[in-house]
């Protein structure tokens, strides 16, 4: 059996993590492990031994913690962002809508651009973007949800409708 020795770019598999509006900060990373006890501890091996090879246990556990952490909070930011749809004001709703929807258009063309860097340094753009679109087309569907469902909850103003009849 092979064993497989981890680098540091093995830390680049799946999606990079989120990156946390400051709006909605406190909230998303309220009781949420950070890692950075871990990532130190990696650091340190990585001062001491000057290789990768020696700090490979350093290294799968950064890797399992950044991992849960970053699920963690994709779901934190999605529930925040949802949560916002529901309880601010319908105009600051649609407005934030709209910025989210601009950041994708952005990040689209950003991505487009990306692709015409070669060699590492565009592989490192591309999935950076890739990872920084994903989560706003995310949090952006998350809002429309919550929009979505305050709008089923509230009750029609029923002083606006007409009266098609007399009594």
């Amino acid at each position: 059996m092979e064993e497989t020795i981890l680098v540091g770019e093995d830390l680049m598999l799946g999606p990079p993590s989120p990156l946390i509006p400051p709006e909605i900060a406190s909230h998303v990373l309220e009781g949420v492990d950070l890692c950075d006890g871990i990532l130190r501890n990696l650091f340190l091996c990585l001062q001491v031994n000057d290789i990768e090879p020696f700090c490979q246990d350093e290294i799968v556990l950064y890797r399992q913690c950044a991992e849960k952490r970053d699920k963690e909070l994709r779901q934190k930011l999605q529930e925040s962002e949802r949560k916002l749809g529901l309880s601010m004001p319908w105009d600051e709703g649609k407005d934030r809508a709209a910025q989210l929807h601009s950041q994708v258009e952005l990040l689209e063309r950003r991505m487009i651009l990306a692709s015409g860097v070669a060699g590492m340094e565009g592989f490192r753009q591309r999935w950076s973007l890739h990872g920084q679109l994903q989560d706003t087309k995310s949090r952006l569907e998350s809002l429309e949800q919550g929009l979505e469902m305050r709008k089923k909850e509230e009750p029609e103003n029923s002083s606006t409708k007409k009266r098609w009849f007399f009594g």
